[in-house]
């Protein structure tokens, strides 16, 4: 243990346990740790820059400007009110077609993005229903994190990864979407079950929500033909990967900048609201992992995980899941992938194995096993403050009775799916 490596890991724990705590926002404790890094040079400036995934924060700076654009034609709010008229105000009904909605947008925007956009409208037909709005929040961040591990873009996670492992929009599509699919049905399923007894309204509030009127939530439909027609030519840009060459930034920021230009508004107003504090964030996350790279931690690490496993295949892809899985419901699943990057990259140079389920392995773990908890994922953090805002405080544990089982159901049909799929 030299003391580079000494200092490496403690800037590193310290970094981890600032982000878990939440007493210093998680963007301020990555640029923290990056910076004491590079000024106790273990990085210098070089070697920090090259750490960071380019490719990874362009693809998030352009799908937040176009959603940011879309979302001023009121196209979210007028599928929440469609849903919630179509089913004639059953709750039953309303929690199951708003569910497979909120799974369905995380997957084709991301997942945070979605229950931003969602989580007020849910507010808005709960107190309409006479209902807690508590089972339509639980079922927004459980199928938001269901649903936005579909594809390359739906959860921080899978961008992060999709980045470093060169995997593309379409591998997600065939990996990923059947699982998040058979997920997204059983969960639902029991939701429904589980919540059948609350969701219950009256005759009068039920006809309060059929005076909806789903067409006044569009404001701008020029703007919402030209935002649709904007993300069409997304997604076939990301289909279209293999052809084309174009990396996603590349994708998403060309998208982002055809939708300023055809708006012909200010790009001020839009590039205000990119969430700059989680670019930073992933910054400075990307610095602190270079460090653990640079100072051959992240090798030894994925050395000695081999050495654990035996070398034993089925082993260690499994233990990647539910490892993955329990360490992302105690730390957000961010940091957390973006550590195990490199040590997966590792452990493929080191044993040769096929390197490709073990990305799917991590990948399910985190995303799933980041329901369980409330700091597990971004999506969870975002619900809980926006319900903390509106007097529904969510309670830690009483997320969790729920969670937890739930979380579980999910990781063993991903534990079955991955055995018969990649192990088989």
């Amino acid at each position: 243990m030299t003391l580079p490596i000494v200092i490496t890991l403690g800037v590193f724990a310290l970094t981890y346990i600032a982000i878990i705590s939440e007493r210093v926002h998680r963007s301020v404790a990555s640029l923290v740790g990056a910076t004491l890094l590079i000024l106790l040079g273990i990085l210098n400036q070089e070697q920090a820059l090259e750490g960071i995934d380019f490719n990874t924060l362009g693809l998030l700076i352009g799908m937040m400007i176009v959603v940011n654009i879309a979302k001023g034609s009121g196209m979210f709010q007028f599928v929440a009110l469609w849903a919630s008229k179509a089913t004639k105000g059953n709750p039953a009904s309303v929690f199951v077609l708003l569910g497979a909605i909120i799974a369905l947008f995380s997957a084709l925007l991301d997942n945070v993005t979605t229950v931003l956009l969602m989580v007020p409208v849910l507010f808005v037909i709960a107190n309409n229903l006479k209902i807690s709005p508590k089972p339509l929040l639980f079922g927004a961040i459980l199928l938001s994190n269901i649903g936005g591990a579909a594809t390359l873009i739906g959860d921080p996670p899978n961008i992060l990864v999709g980045s470093a492992s060169h995997l593309t929009f379409n591998d997600f599509l065939i990996h990923m979407l059947p699982l998040s699919v058979i997920v997204t049905v059983v969960t639902l399923g029991v939701l429904f079950w589980w919540y059948r007894k609350r969701l219950v309204a009256s005759p009068e509030a039920k006809a309060a929500i059929m005076k909806f009127n789903p067409r006044e939530a569009i404001t701008d439909k020029v703007l919402l033909v030209k935002s649709l027609a904007v993300l069409g030519v997304i997604l076939l840009g990301f289909v279209t990967h293999s052809m084309t060459g174009l990396e996603g930034a590349t994708i998403a920021m060309a998208g982002a900048a055809l939708l300023l230009l055809i708006t012909m508004n200010h790009p001020e107003e839009y590039l205000e609201k990119v969430e700059w504090g989680t670019i930073f964030f992933f910054v400075g996350l990307f610095i602190v992992v270079a460090a653990l790279e640079a100072q051959g931690i992240i090798h030894a690490a994925a050395k000695h995980l081999m050495d654990v496993t035996g070398g034993n295949v089925d082993v260690l892809v499994l233990s990647i899941l539910w490892g993955s899985a329990i360490f992302s419901a105690i730390v957000d699943n961010i940091p957390f992938v973006a550590t195990m990057i490199p040590l997966i990259k590792d452990i493929g140079a080191i044993s040769g194995i096929p390197i490709e389920p073990l990305w799917w392995a991590l990948l399910i773990g985190a995303d799933f096993g980041g329901n369980a908890t409330l700091v597990g994922a971004s999506a969870n953090v975002t619900v809980s403050g926006i319900a903390e805002r509106e007097g529904h405080k969510i309670g830690f544990v009483e997320y969790m009775k729920l969670a937890v089982p739930m979380t579980l159901l999910a990781l063993v049909i991903g534990t079955v799916y991955v055995y018969l799929r990649y192990l088989m």
